[in-house]
């Protein structure tokens, strides 16, 4: 299913950037981060929302029992570096000692959009 609209091409809750044109152009991933240092209770969760939001990357984030943030999000290489890129900033109140990345199998997300759990 794909609905066109000014920016952005929505595909199966993937949504793709404007310069892409068709998702054939695209080589979706997938990709899971594990953030750790200072990210709990910071609003890191949130932040990564945003930017995946502000990048379209359908996907999650969820607080780890070791203190770590789990972050799931599925996109083009592109976007997927510069997702990363923000994450291993964070937000202010972070302080993000070591992002580890590992390739991931591609996932259903429930619903458009990326989520907090």
């Amino acid at each position: 299913m794909t609905r066109q609209t000014k920016d952005t091409t929505l595909i199966i809750g993937f949504t793709l950037p404007k310069w892409v044109k068709s998702p054939s152009m695209a080589e979706r991933a997938a990709r899971k981060y594990y953030v750790s240092g200072t990210v709990q209770g910071v609003g890191y969760r949130y932040f990564a929302q945003k930017v995946a939001r502000d990048l379209g990357l359908p996907g999650w984030a969820k607080n780890l029992d070791d203190g770590r943030v789990e972050v799931f999000a599925l996109g083009t290489q592109r976007q997927l570096d510069d997702f990363e890129g923000e994450l291993r900033v964070g937000p202010p109140m972070a302080e993000v000692r070591n992002v580890q990345v590992e390739d991931a199998p591609a996932e259903v997300v429930r619903g458009v959009g990326f989520h907090i759990r």
